[in-house]
């Protein structure tokens, strides 16, 4: 792809000057936390929106475990979000292990609760496979839950791609298509996986467009201060982890203060290449903490203004 002269400009910018000088703070920015299991991390969840709630991020999402299992506690989140705060709030939802009638009660508890975003997925079964068996009066695919939602209220939808092509998917050409068709039934947005490279969602952004795709893809970052634990979700997901990040992580398993820092510089380096090809919303995998999204985003250029002090009030 080659680059529009400003984008040409901004880039050259990047290489000539101290990497995050004179950023102008113009991207917008989103988190994702997932629902505690204990008022110990209940407590971490909620010192997490705090802080990051003067940032002013576009929404915070809520994740919905595997079948269902967390999705009390995914509705207490994301209902005390949207109560207690003036951040959009959006809350997970999937087909696994739900007919259409029980999804269908679920969102209509988040839009009584005031939660007008809900991100659209079609889910791992909680098995050890992870195989996905739809529920036989459920929806077969997160592009029928879509359909599904949008004719039950007006809400903003987003989903999820997958830059490097999702594992079950026949083909990275056919996995675009079904993102295409998550889309055209009804989403605003697309969310993608965690990625290691910016080159990565470069070339994903542009097959999506040489597809016909005009929706906004936001790419979704998830700073690493666990390499173990990441090495294990990238195995899932099938990300693909570079040499060169196992090679800057080795031999910090016992300083996790290093680790922190490594993290921080991986991920804010990556956000300022994106930004610097044309980026600008980012979506950051917390894992409910918010030292390194806060650090990151500070580099970028996002600072509180006075108006979004008052969002987690």
């Amino acid at each position: 792809m080659i680059l529009p002269f400003d984008q040409m400009q901004e880039a050259s910018r990047a290489l000539a000057a101290p990497l995050f000088a004179g950023l102008a703070g113009d991207c917008e920015i989103s988190f994702e936390f997932f629902p505690p299991k204990t008022e110990k991390m209940e407590d971490q969840l909620w010192d997490s929106v705090v802080t990051l709630a003067p940032l002013a991020p576009r929404f915070v999402s809520v994740t919905y475990g595997a079948g269902g299992t967390t999705r009390e506690r995914t509705h207490n989140t994301v209902a005390r979000i949207a109560r207690e705060t003036n951040i959009p709030a959006a809350a997970h939802l999937t087909c696994v292990e739900a007919s259409k009638g029980e999804i269908a009660d679920v969102a209509n508890a988040y839009w009584e609760a005031g939660v007008r975003h809900i991100v659209a997925l079609r889910g791992d079964a909680p098995g050890s496979d992870g195989k996905f068996v739809p529920h036989p009066d459920g929806y077969v695919s997160a592009a029928e839950l879509v359909e599904g939602l949008r004719k039950l209220h007006p809400f903003e939808i987003s989903v999820s791609a997958y830059p490097e092509t999702h594992p079950e998917a026949l083909s990275a050409a056919s996995d675009i298509d079904f993102l295409k068709r998550k889309l055209d039934s009804g989403a605003s947005r697309a969310i993608t996986q965690f990625f290691f490279e910016p080159e990565t969602f470069f070339r994903f952004r542009d097959a999506v467009a040489a597809a016909g795709v005009d929706a906004e893809i936001v790419p979704g970052i998830m700073p690493v201060s666990n390499f173990a634990a990441i090495t294990r979700m990238s195995a899932m997901t099938g990300t693909a982890i570079p040499v060169w990040m196992e090679h800057l992580f080795e031999g910090l398993d016992d300083h996790p203060p290093a680790r922190q820092l490594i993290a921080a510089t991986i991920a804010a380096e990556m956000c300022r290449r994106l930004y610097a090809g044309g980026v600008r919303d980012f979506h950051f995998y917390t894992l409910n903490r918010a030292e390194l999204s806060y650090a990151i985003c500070h580099l970028l250029g996002k600072r509180p203004s006075g108006a979004a002090q008052e969002q987690a009030a």
